[in-house]
């Protein structure tokens, strides 16, 4: 088939090279040139393991190609809307503003007969205000496609997904649905013989899909968090009472870890996305529930920075401190919502000079916040700390000898807000190892903590700063071209 992907940041590009690999002619539509010059040339302009290999593959056989162009979908059977839909600047809702701009610019180069499925994370309602749009196309099919990649394995979740999901008209077994049905079946042939579980529903449920599932596993992250702190004030193991729960098969173990919580620019925007939509409908259960989930995630990067100024006897000004990590999680340099970021901004603000090193976003958190320092090295950054802070679980950090590193650092302390790292391998080394619900990270101690007596208490620090902290420069970044080997691993 001959199919247009419209938008092609984190979503868009992997699901064009994937239809791509699946024997369909592929056209990616973005409005950035340079995202589109430096996909034609396969290479993704962002981090996503698999990826690039997959862009060269479709670019061998001709299948695959991208333009700022929309008449170059043209002759498309099918149009997927992978535009981002952002949080809104001014409220908690999400900005729909691109997804209707790509309709609208879509709308002459449509072919008659043509099919219109969206894969955008939405709010219920969207598929009626673009059905309203193609009112005056009544050939044209409209469907609802949402998508579940995850970054870091997003190709792997696209080439061997979980499910499938067709929102159409009068949902399953409707006549009026059948027409979509019968297209998504053709463009997920290979996926639909391979035995992949296929649900069929109308429009709202498959906008509330994406929203539902991301609600829920935000709430498991939020939940073993809250343990977490419950764990460190009755000194029981939330990396023990995490595992005993998730052999529970009612429960299972996924996202039920316990450490920084939850970021980027999926999870985080679509929780506030959900709590605005069960107001709108009138729902203060999810809206209240939602907001609890959210204070509770951003509490944890407050009560993080809490735990380091107690590492630091009370004081972070001048201390020296190394930040290990700078994604919003591991394998991706994705650092929207970076809770590793805006633990190092908060940690800068209370006077810390802080280093931040990471595999693959550096650059990224370079030129997003110049105020921080940064270096590519592993190596370099952590010479002369005073207290290291894992904040990104990236396996080179995981894998770090206590033993090789311990000469590089002025004081052998971590903080592994992560609960990652084995912490009687490096207490054996001569560490000073605290986590986040071990037992170890209990609550400041005021008297001891003159800083900490003035500011809120870590379940009642969201109106710490975040991202928006201006600190003042520091003394650079060396780019990552000219970086030594990383310290050597165990």
């Amino acid at each position: 088939m001959k199919i247009s992907v419209v938008g092609c940041g984190y979503l868009g590009a992997v699901h064009a090279a994937t239809l791509a690999s699946m024997g369909h002619s592929v056209v990616g539509i973005d409005v950035d040139a340079g995202k589109v010059a430096h996909l034609n040339k396969g290479f993704a302009p962002f981090h996503e393991p698999g990826l690039d290999e997959l862009l060269r593959d479709g670019f061998a056989t001709g299948r695959l190609s991208f333009s700022t162009d929309f008449a170059e979908a043209a002759a498309a059977q099918v149009h997927f809307l992978c535009v981002g839909t952002p949080q809104s600047k001014t409220s908690d809702t999400a900005d729909l503003s691109y997804l209707l701009a790509a309709v609208k610019s879509l709308l002459p180069h449509m072919a008659k007969g043509a099919a219109v499925v969206g894969k955008s994370t939405v709010p219920v309602g969207t598929v009626e205000m673009l059905r309203s749009l193609l009112s005056r196309r009544s050939d044209v099919l409209l469907g609802w496609n949402p998508e579940f990649l995850r970054q870091g394995t997003a190709v792997k979740d696209s080439l061997v997904p979980d499910r499938l999901v067709y929102g159409v008209p009068g949902g399953k077994g409707a006549a009026a649905g059948a027409p979509v049905t019968a297209v998504l079946d053709a463009v997920y042939e290979p996926l639909v013989l391979a035995g992949i579980p296929r649900l069929v529903c109308n429009f709202a449920t498959a906008e509330l899909i994406k929203s539902a599932s991301n609600a829920f596993l935000a709430t498991k992250v939020s939940f073993i968090n809250a343990m977490a702190e419950l764990c460190d004030a009755s000194g029981a193991d939330v990396t023990e009472l995490s595992e005993a729960m998730g052999l529970d098969p009612r429960i299972g173990n996924r996202y039920l870890h316990a450490g920084l919580g939850f970021g980027g620019g999926c999870l985080p925007k679509d929780v506030r996305s959900f709590r605005a939509q069960a107001r709108a409908l009138s729902v203060p259960s999810v809206d209240e529930w939602m907001g609890v989930v959210d204070s509770i995630n951003l509490d944890q990067r407050s009560r993080t920075v809490e735990v380091a100024r107690d590492m630091c006897r009370g004081f972070l000004s001048g201390r020296t401190v190394t930040v290990l990590g700078a994604a919003f999680k591991p394998d991706t340099d994705d650092i929207r919502d970076s809770p590793a970021l805006d633990v190092a901004l908060q940690l800068a603000a209370a006077g810390a000079h802080v280093t931040v090193t990471d595999p693959k976003a550096i650059n990224n958190a370079w030129m997003r916040y110049p105020q921080l320092r940064f270096e590519a090295s592993t190596t370099r950054a952590l010479e002369g700390a005073e207290l290291v802070l894992l904040l990104t679980e990236w396996d080179e950090y995981r894998d770090l000898s206590p033993t090789a590193v311990a000469g590089l650092v002025r004081r052998r302390m971590v903080l592994d807000a992560r609960n990652v790292l084995d912490a009687e391998t490096w207490r054996t080394a001569g560490w000073t190892v605290r986590g986040l619900g071990t037992g170890s990270a209990a609550a400041v101690d005021i008297a001891k903590s003159p800083q900490a007596s003035a500011s809120a208490s870590p379940a009642k620090a969201s109106a710490a700063p975040r991202a928006t902290t201006e600190v003042p420069p520091s003394n650079g970044y060396r780019p990552a071209q000219s970086a030594p080997a990383a310290a050597t691993p165990r």
